[in-house]
């Protein structure tokens, strides 16, 4: 379903993910003050990006392969901006969360990893593991780490601002 919405307007991932990159920082750092909201949000985007990258399709009799390719980076490939949105809000939630950004883009990046291992080789999924997932699933985990900090710099200046300092 979401593949198919995404063929049929092709330009929906690139405003996304401008908009996120754009209002993502002042998001978070409306949301980094209110722990309980930030860790309910945080588990849900877990479990989401769980479904979106583990659920099984096409069946397990499907012969699936493994794919070593660069992607195809623009803003009218639709499927690769998906990807790259896809970790973008884990790891902001992550990085605000235990304010560890560059951890979290780290630790996005190895699930990343994890994700296609587990799809390479529990063939009940269905699905294939590729390369091109790999890097623009960590190119969204580095997006969503620049965002954290961001984010996190932007509450400490305000902080700063209404203490006085």
């Amino acid at each position: 379903m979401l593949s198919t919405l995404l063929a049929q307007v092709s330009w929906l991932p690139a405003v996304v993910l401008l908009l996120t990159v754009l209002v993502g920082p002042l998001v978070g750092t409306a949301i980094v003050r209110r722990p309980k909201l930030l860790r309910v949000l945080w588990l849900v985007s877990l479990v989401i990006l769980a479904g979106l990258t583990l659920y099984p399709e096409g069946g397990a009799g499907r012969d699936v392969t493994c794919t070593i390719e660069a992607p195809y980076f623009s803003l009218r490939a639709a499927e690769t901006l998906a990807n790259v949105l896809l970790f973008i809000p884990p790891v902001v939630l992550t990085g605000l969360l235990f304010r560890r950004p560059a951890l979290a883009a780290l630790a996005g990046s190895v699930a990343s990893a994890l994700i296609e291992l587990g799809q390479a080789v529990v063939p009940a999924i269905g699905r294939a593991c590729d390369t091109g997932d790999l890097i623009t699933n960590t190119t969204g985990a580095v997006l969503g780490g620049v965002i954290a900090a961001t984010a996190l710099s932007l509450a400490r200046r305000r902080q700063g601002h209404a203490t006085g300092r």
